[in-house]
Formats: C-alpha cells, structure tokens, sequence
C-alpha cells in the first residue's frame, strides 16, 4: 500500500496534507526519511515528526467519530432540505458510510459511522448490549423514587425500559434550576431517554451522548466535526462487539 494512503487510512490525514508532509520529510519509514510515492511493506516501522503510526490493519472496517449538532437529522436525504449528518462526511472509494444507530434532530454527541454493515448490524444489535451514555439536563432535581424507577424499569408502550446507572453530574451554578444526570442505557431504542423521563413527568431540554460502547466523544471536537478512529479505537470496538455475542 502507498504510504500516503496508509497513512490516510490511520486517520492523520487528507492524502494531499499526508504528500506535503513525506516532501516535508516529516515521514520516516524503518530510520530513513520516506520518499513520496514508496510503498509500505509488511511490519515497517513508521513515523510523523518521530512519533510511531500504527497502521490500520488490511480488510479493517473504517471508523468514524462523529460530533452530530442539534439540528441535523440522521438520514441520507431529507424532503424538507434540512441538514444530515451524512453532508458533512468525507467520500469513500467504494460502499458507503453507515450510521451506527440514530440521535433525533434535537440531540447532540457521539455518531459512529463505519463502511462495514456487519460491524454496524452487531453494534446496534439488541443482545449485544453495547452501553450508551448520555448527559441529560432536566428541570429541577431527581427524587429517589424517580431514580429507582429509572433502575428498576418504566413502562414504556415498546416493552419495559430501563437504565443500567444514573447519577447527578454538576455543571452550571449549585442552585441552578435545570439539572445534569449522566445515564447509561445498554439498548437504543428511538427516543427511549426521552421517554423515560417523560414518564417521569420531567422534559429533557438537553440530551448529549458521550459514549457508545468502548468509543468516547473525543474532546475538543466541535459540533458538525468528524474524526477517524485509530487503529487501537477499530480494535476496542470490534472487540465490544465479538465479546458480547
């Protein structure tokens, strides 16, 4: 494989930054300054500016962490001309991206998309239980009735839905009317944080995912930004999945 795709693949780079960088001589293949256009064999000890890359594995699915912003829907074209999540991702080659489960248009975090159906299909799986974790802001503070209906399990009208762990996260002033919980759901069923706390009787004004499964909102990326996942985040989500069939 070319170095500049290699590199690309490990999620450094456009392959024309990747190209300035090897004129640069920033690259540096097994000790020795890399020439652009060489090709990549098998164990070779790779570096940017000295730091060791680590090179996404031949057939790995790609991987991709996404900041969804309130307002865009999860869906390839919209009637309305609203804004996707899909307008903002870089083109593939060949296949295309697939989102691994949904956030409705008035929620905001983590969005994973990958080119492998298969890796998708055993994330969103039900019997797999790959934990999502939400910041959720409410009007006014939990009762421990409410937080042990939340663990125990609320009707909802899709079956009994509950929460693995809450627990108050403090963000704002003490006093501040609108409070933050940190939720942790192990399914994703549409809308379910939202629901179960309407069956509370509280509206959630602010729902964030942080977490799904091993992969974390990286910080620091901005709403409608988009990351590719390292080697090591590729292995950890395929392993999420292969040890909870």
């Amino acid at each position: 494989m070319r170095l500049q795709k290699l590199l690309a693949d490990a999620g450094l780079g456009s392959r024309r930054a990747i190209e300035a960088w090897i004129r640069a001589g920033r690259v540096t293949v097994d000790g020795r300054i890399a020439r652009l256009g060489e090709r990549a064999t098998s164990g070779a000890r790779i570096a940017v500016d000295g730091k060791p890359v680590e090179a996404r594995a031949a057939g790995a699915p790609r991987l991709l962490l996404y900041h969804k912003p309130v307002g865009e829907l999860v869906t390839r074209r919209d009637p309305a001309g609203r804004p996707t999540v899909f307008d903002r991702l870089p083109p593939l080659e060949r296949g295309r991206w697939i989102a691994i489960g949904r956030l409705d248009l008035n929620s905001s975090g983590l969005l994973l998309f990958t080119d492998s159906g298969e890796l998708a299909a055993r994330f969103m799986h039900p019997r797999h239980a790959i934990e999502r974790e939400y910041l959720v802001r409410v009007l006014g503070p939990l009762g421990e009735l409410d937080l042990r209906r939340l663990r125990e399990g609320i009707a909802l009208e899709d079956g009994v839905a509950r929460v693995l762990r809450i627990e108050p996260v403090r963000r704002g002033a003490p006093d501040a009317a609108n409070r933050w919980y940190r939720v942790v759901l192990a399914e994703g069923r549409t809308r379910e944080v939202r629901r179960l706390f309407a069956a509370l009787g509280r509206q959630v004004s602010r729902l964030i995912r942080v977490r799904y499964g091993p992969l974390e909102l990286p910080p620091g990326l901005a709403p409608g930004r988009w990351v590719e996942a390292n080697p090591a985040q590729v292995r950890s989500a395929l392993a999420a999945v292969r040890n909870a069939a």
